[in-house]
């Protein structure tokens, strides 16, 4: 079945980086979208990175633009998200997911059908 696992949180001091992994498998990882989201204790669950399917694109929230990256490596099935100058504000539990039609196109969480369980992000000031 389809399966999206985040790993590589944790807890820094502002200004710090940290690379997520996003692993995939149950499905062809090289036809499809993978976004990025991110939830704040008492926020909703907002997209802050897009990249699509082998890569040709990729989008970024204003709040982390110029700082964060997204990439993706077919053969290792997963996908990355390098944050860089991290902030407290920062702060939430990252979730990588997929979905098999709309993809980058919706910013809607409500589109993404498939979501991993999420990796803590804790940044401290």
């Amino acid at each position: 079945q389809v399966q999206l696992v985040e790993s590589g949180g944790g807890l820094v001091q502002a200004g710090d980086s940290l690379r997520l992994s996003c692993k995939a498998s149950g499905f062809s990882l090289y036809h499809f979208d993978i976004g990025w989201f991110r939830q704040a204790p008492g926020k909703d669950r907002e997209r802050i990175s897009c990249i699509s399917a082998r890569g040709g694109s990729t989008d970024y929230a204003d709040s982390v633009r110029g700082r964060f990256t997204i990439s993706r490596d077919e053969a290792k099935m997963t996908v990355y998200l390098q944050m860089n100058s991290l902030k407290p504000d920062d702060t939430a539990v990252y979730y990588c997911a997929t979905d098999f039609e709309l993809g980058c196109r919706s910013h809607s969480v409500y589109d993404f059908d498939y979501w991993g369980r999420g990796t803590q992000v804790t940044v401290s000031s």
